[in-house]
């Protein structure tokens, strides 16, 4: 129980400006430009979002309904990834990398098109492998490592026809809250 209050004042104590300072404008352009090269390679979206902390409604569900937090936070990703349109793309193959910076903890959630072609284990290696750099604070490196991984998978899966041109379906700035 120590643990999920810990949990519940750890993600009170973070809010929107929190992740506007883990990703600087600086940092937030660098992103966009390298998902924008992304896509230039192949027909699918990626989304990047990134939040300090869990709303009170999924904490609630983790402290009180002893839902896991990995499982609560996989919730918030996949509904951020409706919310934000990651879904609605032609080909059913967009991706969203979801960090969450209260618990340093990164989800990758990806449409039906991708996640056919894609095992299970390969998305949670990746997860795994990410992990160092976002539990030592290296935030855009992690983000930059997801990228460019989910961007192989979309290259090997989905490759941009030759000169056909990249139709954008979604914007390319990570999405902080």
């Amino acid at each position: 129980m120590l643990n999920r209050i810990i949990t519940l004042f750890k993600h009170r104590w973070l809010d929107a400006s929190d992740s506007r300072k883990a990703v600087s404008p600086e940092m937030a352009q660098r992103l966009m430009q390298r998902v924008t090269a992304s896509e230039q390679r192949h027909s699918g979206e990626v989304r990047i979002c990134v939040e300090a902390a869990l709303p009170a409604s999924y904490l609630w569900r983790h402290v009180w309904h002893k839902v896991p937090l990995h499982s609560v936070i996989r919730e918030r990703a996949v509904m951020m990834f409706g919310k934000l349109h990651v879904w609605d793309t032609e080909h059913n193959n967009g991706v969203l990398i979801y960090l969450l910076l209260a618990e340093h903890a990164i989800e990758l959630v990806a449409d039906r098109g991708l996640n056919q072609r894609v095992l299970p284990q390969e998305w949670q290696a990746m997860i795994k492998r990410l992990g160092a750099a976002l539990h030592e604070s290296r935030f855009e490196d992690g983000l930059t490592q997801a990228l460019e991984e989910v961007s192989a998978l979309l290259v090997l899966h989905f490759p941009l026809p030759v000169g056909q041109a990249d139709r954008n379906e979604l914007p390319n700035a990570p999405v902080l809250g």
